[in-house]
């Protein structure tokens, strides 16, 4: 069974809400009908019915079991306005501009519905920036506990099925954050190890790449790694990671043997790849998933309070129905 088939399988068993804030995109409205379909989660579309009725019309789309909100009717955006006025009075935001947000904004309003409780995860990026899905998020939801930034994880399903868990790996962070200090690439760490325990259902190891093995080279990029590890360490001391490794050192035991003797990572199959900085990563994800054939599965946005993610603007159908599948099982916990 491939990694989103297990994913959705597990989706499944506890269906949780996913609100869909860019509602009357044609691709999102089918993949919501689709999700319903499958019983992979609760669905909310967020926009005009009208406009929304007549994409699904013109996509053949049956949105039977799919809810339909509109920000301008809801009964409940009165009091989103409020609780967004209040979360942001201190950057000087009015009830006017609160307003003006939730009933013309279908992003902030969605992601109201997720900081009230009444949706559980949210999903958007088809037709939006991912500035502009974050920012909302960023301001409304903030960061879990302990994690001070946010970040993004790619799901690698390898060929060679001797890696990771049966060829499935997650290499962070290949979308985000493009130099991290070192508490920022800590954070990264482990909100990947996070993500590992919930949707891979697997106990990570983490391995912080870099282009030096415990000290063979001198660099300030080396000495950042070795914080970032230190850090890590100290936050999350339950979490099986190490570093600085080179990515053969992680990877292939002999190699591990001569260069990290020891290591509780290196050469013992690590599951979860952290990129020392955003070139590295995002050059990483797509060697391997060109040059090795592995299905990269992503970006998976993580360290938010609430689980949002953003999609690519060229997304499928299916690769919208995948996402939603994954924020659901985040949202179990």
């Amino acid at each position: 069974m491939s990694i989103i088939d297990r994913i959705k399988e597990k989706a499944k068993t506890e269906l949780k809400h996913i609100v869909l804030a860019e509602g009357s995109e044609p691709r999102t409205v089918q993949a919501a009908a689709k999700i319903v379909g499958e019983g992979l989660a609760k669905i909310t579309l967020v926009g005009k019915p009208e406009e929304i009725r007549k994409v699904a019309e013109e996509t053949g789309t049956d949105l039977a079991g799919v809810a339909i909100v509109d920000p301008a009717a809801c009964e409940k955006s009165e009091a989103y306005a409020a609780k967004l006025c209040e979360l942001r009075q201190k950057k000087g935001m009015t009830i006017e501009q609160a307003r003006d947000l939730v009933y013309n904004n279908t992003l902030y309003f969605a992601t109201m519905m997720l900081k009230m409780d009444d949706a559980d995860g949210m999903v958007a990026g088809a037709i939006n920036s991912t500035g502009n899905v974050l920012r909302p998020a960023l301001q409304i939801i903030k960061m879990a506990p302990g994690i001070s930034t946010a970040s993004s994880c790619f799901i690698m399903e390898l060929q060679t099925p001797e890696y990771g868990d049966n060829g499935v790996m997650l290499f962070g962070d290949c979308a985000v954050n493009i130099e991290p200090n070192a508490d920022e690439l800590a954070a990264i760490a482990i909100s990947t190890a996070n993500t590992c325990k919930s949707l891979l259902q697997a106990e990570p190891r983490v391995a912080m790449l870099s282009f030096s093995t415990k000290g063979s080279a001198k660099h300030d990029a080396v000495t950042l790694v070795q914080q970032a590890t230190a850090k890590a360490h100290e936050l999350a001391p339950d979490i099986l990671l190490d570093g600085e490794l080179q990515a053969d050192a992680a990877l292939v035991e002999t190699v591990a043997n001569l260069k990290a003797p020891g290591s509780p990572v290196a050469g013992k199959n690590p599951n979860v790849l952290i990129f020392p900085n955003l070139g590295a990563g995002n050059i990483g994800y797509k060697l391997v998933q060109r040059l090795a054939g592995a299905k990269a599965i992503g970006p998976i946005i993580q360290g938010l309070a609430k689980p949002v993610n953003d999609l690519s603007r060229g997304c499928d159908v299916n690769e919208i129905v995948n996402t939603v599948a994954a924020v659901a099982v985040i949202a179990q916990g």
